[in-house]
C-alpha cells in the first residue's frame, strides 16, 4: 500500500444559525495550516496544534461574533472532535495513550491523553477573568469540552503554574498537540486495538 493511501484524515462542513465551518485535518502531515477563524488569537492555537502535532490543518469560520465569541470557539472544537474521530476510524494499531509536559518561560502545561472511546475532560486550568484583547480564554474549556465529546477521548489537562496568560494558553495547545501525536502514532506490535476487550 502507498504511502499517500495510509495518511489518516477527514474533512467536513458545517452549519448552523450560528456557525458555518469547513475544516480538514490530515493527522499524517508536516505541521502545515491554514486557519481563519475571525478570531485571531484562535487562529493562532489552532496553528500551533497543527505544527507541535505535525497535522495539517485547515479551518475556515464564520461565526456570531457580533455577539459573542462562544458559538464559534465551541463549535469549532465540535468540528476538529469530529474529525478526528473520523479519521482515527477503528483505531486499529495505535498506542492509544499519549503524555507531554511543556514549558514556556515561567508556564508549565501538562496534557494526557487516552483515545478510549469514553469521552471526559479534566480541566484543571485557571484562566477564567483572563483576557487576551476582548477574547475570554475561559471559553477554551468549552472548545476542550466540545473536542473531548465528539472525538471520543479522555483528557487531562493540568496547568501546574504560570503567570502570562498567553504563555498559559500557548504551553496547553503545544502539550495537547504533543500528547495527541503520540496517542495516535501507530505501533506494529499493536494487532486490532489496544484493548482487553477489543474494541474502543
Amino acid at each position: 500500500m502507498s504511502k499517500a493511501k495510509d495518511l489518516r484524515g477527514a474533512s467536513i462542513e458545517r452549519t448552523t444559525a450560528e456557525t458555518s465551518i469547513q475544516a480538514s485535518w490530515t493527522l499524517d502531515g508536516t505541521g502545515t495550516s491554514d486557519i481563519q477563524t475571525t478570531i485571531p488569537f484562535l487562529d493562532h492555537m489552532l496553528t500551533l496544534l497543527a505544527k507541535h502535532g505535525f497535522f495539517d490543518l485547515t479551518v475556515k469560520a464564520k461565526g456570531d461574533t457580533d455577539i459573542d465569541d462562544h458559538h464559534t470557539i465551541e463549535d469549532i472544537g465540535i468540528v476538529l472532535g469530529s474529525l478526528l474521530n473520523t479519521a482515527l476510524g477503528k483505531k486499529e494499531g495505535i498506542v492509544r495513550f499519549g503524555w507531554a509536559s511543556v514549558p514556556l518561560d515561567e508556564t508549565l502545561a501538562q496534557v494526557t491523553v487516552d483515545l478510549s472511546g469514553r469521552p471526559y475532560l479534566v480541566y484543571n486550568v485557571d484562566l477564567h477573568s483572563q483576557m487576551i484583547k476582548t477574547l475570554d480564554l475561559g471559553l477554551f474549556e468549552d472548545f476542550f469540552q466540545a473536542f473531548v465529546s465528539q472525538g471520543g477521548l479522555n483528557l487531562h489537562i493540568n496547568l501546574m503554574y504560570g503567570r502570562n496568560p498567553h504563555h498559559k494558553m500557548e504551553a496547553i495547545f503545544k502539550a495537547f498537540a504533543k500528547a495527541l501525536a503520540q496517542a495516535i502514532s501507530r505501533d506494529q506490535r499493536v494487532v486490532g486495538v489496544l484493548s482487553t476487550k477489543g474494541s474502543l
